[in-house]
């Protein structure tokens, strides 16, 4: 078993959810953990709450020592409130601050640093070692957890997922182009892809849905299904 490979306790497995940005992992994945009573671990808003520390720092993000400095100064929870999941940075609510196109491309950057992704491996794979937990990012099932019970790699077209980033931001108040937004996120998938520290790929015996042209519900009934085979096969 490897390093990121730890088997979950009886009462629940061990769930990675990956894909490129602007999948429906989010939103998803929370769905899927309140049916599950699964305990819900968004790994890229963990990074993008460090994107915002260090901006807010005015640390640079090729700076290997400022950016542990940051890392290690700060704290990030996850709080449910009136069913939603807040994003808490040391105690402030981040939610919306870090959904704004400069964080997500500043997260790409420093997410590719190997000091950042040090800190946040280890804190993820605390978080989770317990199972019942459903985690979801860009390397769950490949760096965070490879011995993970089930994985899933959630993908959809570049247009499409610029299309549904363009009407968030849009629906945020932002001032914001469509044909701008769908580069952005074929800029993002780029930059992910090719990063040298733990590149977003599709872990070998992860199964694929592809949202293009699916609700939400029904991606998240197609995930429910699979997941209780596999806990039916467990038992």
């Amino acid at each position: 078993m490897s390093e990121g490979g730890v088997r979950p306790r009886p009462e629940g497995l061990i769930i990675a959810v990956d894909g490129p940005s602007g999948a429906g992992k989010s939103t998803i994945t929370r769905l899927l953990s309140q049916r599950l009573g699964y305990l819900y671990i968004d790994t890229g808003a963990m990074y993008r709450a460090v994107a915002l520390a260090v901006r807010r720092a005015g640390v640079s993000p090729d700076d290997d020592a400022a950016l542990v400095a940051v890392c290690r100064g700060v704290e990030i929870s996850f709080v449910r409130t009136n069913g939603c999941c807040q994003v808490l940075l040391n105690g402030e609510d981040v939610s919306a601050a870090i959904r704004t196109p400069e964080i997500s491309m500043l997260t790409s950057r420093i997410s590719a640093r190997m000091v950042v992704r040090d800190v946040m491996v280890r804190l993820q794979r605390e978080l989770g070692k317990n199972g019942g937990v459903i985690l979801e990012g860009r390397d769950i099932g490949t760096v965070v957890f490879p011995d993970a019970d089930l994985k899933f790699f959630l993908s959809a077209s570049v247009d499409e997922r610029g299309r549904r980033r363009y009407l968030e931001l849009k629906g945020k108040g932002e001032d914001v182009l469509l044909e701008r937004t769908i580069a952005e996120v074929a800029q993002r998938d780029e930059q992910d892809s090719r990063r040298e520290h733990a590149p977003l790929r599709r872990a070998d015996d992860a199964v694929d849905i592809d949202s293009t042209g699916l609700s939400i519900e029904e991606v998240v009934a197609l995930m429910e299904g699979i997941i209780k085979e596999k806990l039916a096969a467990s038992h």
